[in-house]
């Protein structure tokens, strides 16, 4: 399952803006518009990972709770998190861009209207923490 996450606040370079569409036009121009995926230099990818991660044959491992499995990759630009269940996050330079696309595996997905929302509703927000879902 591929997750598509937009951002509430910008630290990148804004992406080009969508053309405006004026009031009366076509309906189906409108609705085109509306479900465009969220891409481009801003957008936030996230998939999900509930087997055992290794990088270099080392085993991830939450330094907060001590998971050992079931975590979410977020992809925003070059970079990409690990971040459990419990609300730990971390950058690890490790997992490289093509990698994270390696693992997403398609271009469709649930888009958000935020991060914050996106992590609830995917119960990554430290509700679950402690918990494994499989």
């Amino acid at each position: 399952m591929t997750l598509v996450l937009r951002t509430t606040t910008r630290t990148t370079e804004p992406a080009p803006a969508l053309p405006v569409l004026p009031t009366g036009t076509d309906p189906l121009l409108q609705l085109q518009a509306e479900t465009r995926p969220a891409d481009g230099p801003g957008a936030i990818r996230c998939v999900g990972h509930s087997r055992e991660l290794a990088l270099g044959g080392i085993p991830v491992m939450c330094s907060a709770c001590c998971a050992r499995r079931d975590w979410l990759l977020i992809n925003h630009g070059r970079n990409v998190w690990v971040r459990c269940r419990c609300g730990n996050q971390w950058l690890e330079p490790e997992i490289s861009r093509a990698d994270f696309d390696a693992l997403v595996g398609g271009p469709h997905g649930t888009t958000y209207p935020s991060v914050e929302a996106g992590l609830a509703v995917l119960g990554f927000d430290g509700v679950f923490a402690g918990i494994y879902l499989e």
